[in-house]
């Protein structure tokens, strides 16, 4: 590692560039090219869908985005817990920023909640000492 170190200093030293020093160690030398990655894309270009509706836990949204560019539109809704719909309709641009219209209705129809009835068990809240009484057997007794 002390070698890589060396040799990296030595040909950053000759280059004329002053190395950075960092707390991990030794940097790339200043005014040193970058080197972008072939995969960079200047106009990106993408568009995606999903939504989740389940009915047993109730579940209930979806999102939809696309871009050109440096221009995004999207839009994404759900149910809220109170059962009201909120829907949110944004778009983003270098010219505009982000912007976002939040729309929200109120719930479609109450949701009923279903409560079974109740069966009502009634117990004494006090008991009667039991009082023992001595037995005589009916027989006798020969110890």
């Amino acid at each position: 590692m002390f070698k890589f170190i060396a040799i990296f200093a030595m040909i950053a030293y000759t280059s004329g560039s002053p190395i950075v020093a960092t707390p991990y160690g030794l940097a790339a030398p200043v005014g040193a090219a970058v080197v972008k990655s072939i995969d960079y894309d200047p106009n990106p270009h993408y568009s995606y869908t999903y939504s989740v509706n389940d009915a047993l836990t109730g579940d209930s949204k979806s999102q939809s985005e696309s871009r050109h560019g440096d221009v995004v539109t999207g839009e994404y809704s759900f149910v809220e817990a109170d059962g009201s719909f909120r829907r949110v309709v944004y778009n983003a641009d270098p010219v505009n920023g982000f912007n976002a219209v939040v729309s929200k209705t109120a719930a479609v129809a109450p949701v009923a909640k279903v409560i079974a009835p109740v069966a009502k068990v009634f117990a004494p809240a006090y008991h009667a000492p039991v009082i023992a009484k001595a037995v005589t057997p009916a027989y006798p007794y020969y110890g």
